[in-house]
């Protein structure tokens, strides 16, 4: 075997970083396997694709390049990273693999680097599935439904089926939906978006936590339209770059419904950035992890206050709309925050029963998006 027949190709700096950057990121920073912390190059006269995996999900990039011999090896990912974005601005960079040495050697100007390769083969695919529902979905709709829900995901290990954010066709007041929902017990969030064609077969799926977190990155450009697969097993979003696919949680999410609180007729209508500010201020002055602050209702006047015996107290007013009989009820600020932020319009509307009881969160006269939070003692 001569010299001239391994991979060999030029493409510029802002690719390299952007396709790269994009497929280290799934690579896990403590692997037992060392090949599971390369990224896969595959360079063919179509242009070169990145490749990435923890074994649960991988992420394939492909980039635009001067392909002067086709062929593959695998690097470390991180310093392939790291490389690209310390070359200077414009660069083109010239990636070759030696077979004599083995390594892959990266040069842009005056600067050469020479990088250990472990073989191709021994990288490991995700096998390939039969998807049963295939549909495309515009990028701010998937966004919409995962960035309203993703704060409620649970970090709690023994509860794995709720480590994600479930998606799955239901039935709203208005027809079918294609429905977010996600939950930690403490709170959830549950996100409706208008049914995608031909996705009304799709299995109901739970979508990790890692998984939501890689996929935001398909979803800046608004105009994207996102080929979405989807079978028991897997999930696949790919845009004509980037193909991200995923395992998904093996469980069953609970039936969520039993939560969403039916009956609560008080209401209270409050601006939802005053109200995320209050709340921030107030809790400003309770140390503990807990951070309870107590909301008392009565006529159009809502008064949050904190009092953390160790540390101080706090109070705020904010003028409200509220009509019902007066109540008090303590939350976890952070719980709050984090919904009133969700809040799109500049209105919310809490739903109250009563102090021992969940709240319902909207935004609005919309009922696209409901929260619900649990209350704690105060």
């Amino acid at each position: 075997m001569g010299q001239g027949k391994l991979m060999k190709f030029s493409i510029e700096r802002a690719v390299l970083v952007k396709a790269v950057s994009q497929a280290q990121s799934v690579v896990e920073r403590r692997n037992t396997i060392p090949i599971l912390a390369n990224v896969l190059i595959e360079a063919t006269p179509e242009g070169v694709s990145f490749r990435a995996t923890d074994l649960d999900t991988e992420v394939v990039d492909r980039a635009i390049a001067q392909v002067e011999r086709p062929g593959a090896t695998t690097v470390s990912a991180v310093m392939l990273n790291e490389i690209a974005r310390k070359l200077p601005d414009g660069a083109l960079v010239q990636l070759s693999h030696d077979e004599a040495s083995g390594r892959l050697s990266v040069q842009a100007g005056r600067s050469s680097f020479s990088l250990a390769t472990l073989p191709r083969d021994d990288f490991p695919v995700l096998a390939n599935t039969e998807y049963s529902a295939n549909f495309k979905a515009p990028a701010s709709l998937l966004r919409r439904l995962f960035d309203k829900s993703k704060f409620a995901i649970s970090t709690e290990e023994t509860r794995y089926y709720l480590n994600g954010v479930y998606m799955h066709v239901a039935q709203s007041e208005d027809g079918p939906v294609l429905r977010c929902v996600a939950t930690d017990g403490h709170r959830l969030a549950r996100i409706d978006a208008p049914l995608p064609v031909h996705a009304d077969n799709m299995p109901g799926v739970i979508v990790p936590r890692k998984t939501v977190g890689e996929l935001r990155k398909l979803l800046d450009d608004d105009e994207a339209e996102i080929a979405v697969s989807v079978s028991e097993t897997k999930i696949r979003f790919a845009t004509p770059t980037i193909t991200l696919t995923s395992k998904v949680i093996d469980g069953t999410f609970p039936d969520y419904s039993r939560v969403i609180p039916q009956g609560n007729t008080r209401k209270l209508e409050v601006d939802a950035a005053d109200f995320a500010r209050a709340v921030d201020r107030v809790a400003t002055v309770s140390s503990e992890r807990s951070r309870a602050v107590k909301l008392t209702l009565d006529a159009d006047r809502l008064v949050l206050s904190v009092n953390a015996p160790d540390a101080g107290a706090a109070e705020e007013e904010l003028i409200v709309a509220y009509a019902d009989e007066p109540l008090e009820i303590g939350f976890n600020a952070k719980y709050l925050q984090e919904i009133a932020s969700q809040v799109d319009r500049d209105n919310a509307v809490f739903l109250f029963n009563g102090s021992g009881d969940a709240a319902l969160i909207r935004e609005g006269s919309d009922l696209s998006a409901v929260y619900v939070v649990m209350p704690m003692r105060v």
